[in-house]
């Protein structure tokens, strides 16, 4: 058992009720969050910065009829928690009213969310900078210079209303990127991925991928902009379609802003839009996912399939927009799961006249967010595919294209792996194959 320094579900039920104690106000609700924080940084082969946070903050959360406001403190004696409660009281009454806020939830039933790690809570410093040293160790030995961040987090958190509510959960995270590049700076690798479990984390496998990468990406060549197949690693594969499920809001939807607006008034669900491979769910109760079990307001975070064969099935409510549209309220996907195929990257390869292999994008821009159209770069790894085999690495490409198009033109699809590399949410994504992505320039960054 780890030797816990965050705060256990007895002592946050006993802190929040002391602050509810003291509340005047019709409403009132208290966040805390009780996170142990570790990192450790590695640049020019050697480990750089490393350390270790606990930080205990509690937010109240106060409403008179329809104004409410917030404070936020770091200390829990009975003095602090009258003050911080005093203090959001005072703030509530100067505000406008807030014409979309429901008052505060009462109990509610919570799905089972198992995301807690005693591997990744009982993470030490120097576990932290062995595994470090199993990457710039390799990164030596083949003359290259790496860069790169550990990053892991144990804690709680928990909300606790003046209707009854109080719901707690712990949940642990890790993650680990890299960068290596060599010496004359004509070559990028990166490689990077994230765990609930530091057990599942295999640093010195991202490491050795890094490394080739590297090795291989030297002394890039132009090819011309254009409208290319594109193989895309996981990675990249996730930095596109994040950017649709980040825009699966209601409210957009039906006001006539997004691109689930529908034609003539309302939103798109039931209508297939894109290829029917695609299907995304998220679920806290699916163990590959290990998303949160409540939103900040208490709001249960339930199983939802929000693609299904191609057809949109359903948009994030909030409560507020939920009972204007008599609608339950979603809660939001905090981890997702898209499912894939069984085409793995070398068949993808295997099968192309004439292509690039993508490992990730970055700096990537909205320039309509009506249509989801963005913009950004190719980076660390891109290669060109002829006749079926990787024949060289090229120049970085900024490209200007929509996820929608994109998974309108799918080629083939793989087994979806867990990609991003810090704290966020879990989130699985499989390789794909399109056609049509449209590059527009060149760049000679690396």
């Amino acid at each position: 058992m780890s030797d816990r320094r965050y705060l256990s579900e007895a002592e946050l039920r006993e802190i929040t009720q002391r602050a509810l104690s003291f509340s005047q106000a019709d409403f009132c609700r208290v966040n805390v969050s009780s996170v142990v924080d570790g990192n450790t940084r590695f640049a020019r082969n050697q480990m750089s910065t490393s350390g270790d946070i606990l930080s205990n903050t509690l937010t109240v959360t106060s409403a008179f009829g329809q104004k409410l406001a917030s404070s936020s403190a770091n200390r829990f004696d009975d003095e602090s928690l009258a003050e911080v409660v005093r203090r959001s009281e005072e703030l509530a009454r100067l505000v406008p009213d807030d014409p979309e806020y429901l008052g505060e939830l009462g109990p509610q039933d919570y799905p089972e969310s198992d995301s807690f790690y005693e591997s990744t809570a009982d993470l030490t410093p120097d576990e932290r900078a062995r595994a470090v040293a199993t990457v710039t160790e390799q990164a030596l030995a083949e003359d290259l210079i790496s860069a790169g961040f550990l990053p892991h987090r144990a804690g709680a958190n928990c909300v606790a209303t003046s209707e009854g509510l109080f719901v707690y959960g712990i949940d642990s995270r890790v993650g680990f990127s890299t960068t290596i590049r060599t010496p004359d700076g004509t070559g990028s690798g990166w490689a990077g991925s994230g765990a609930n479990d530091w057990a599942e984390l295999s640093v010195p496998e991202l490491g050795a991928i890094a490394v080739q990468k590297a090795i291989q990406s030297r002394e890039p060549r132009d090819v011309e902009p254009g409208r290319w197949t594109v193989i895309m690693e996981p990675t990249a594969a996730f930095n596109m379609v994040n950017l649709m499920v980040n825009q699966l809001a209601a409210r957009p939807a039906d006001e006539g802003r997004s691109f689930f607006s529908a034609p003539g008034g309302g939103n798109k669900i039931g209508q297939q839009f894109i290829d029917e491979r695609v299907t995304i769910h998220s679920d806290p109760e699916d163990p590959r996912i290990h998303s949160n079990a409540f939103n900040g307001e208490g709001l249960p975070n339930r199983r939802e399939v929000w693609i299904e064969d191609g057809v949109l099935r359903q948009l994030n409510y909030d409560r507020y927009w939920a009972q204007e549209n008599g609608r339950e309220p979603t809660g939001f996907p905090s981890g997702w799961y898209m499912a894939g195929g069984n085409d793995t990257l070398e068949e993808m390869i295997a099968s192309t006249e004439r292509g690039l292999l993508v490992t990730r994008f970055w700096y990537i821009r909205s320039v309509d967010p009506r249509t989801l159209l963005f913009t950004g770069l190719t980076r660390d790894g891109t290669f060109l595919v002829e006749n079926g085999q990787i024949t060289h690495p090229v120049k970085n490409l900024r490209w200007n294209e929509t996820p929608i198009f994109l998974l309108n033109n799918l080629e083939m699809i793989g087994q979806p792996v867990r990609v991003g590399s810090g704290l966020g949410s879990s989130v699985w994504v499989p390789p794909m194959k399109v056609r049509d992505f449209a590059f527009t320039s060149t760049s000679d960054a690396i």
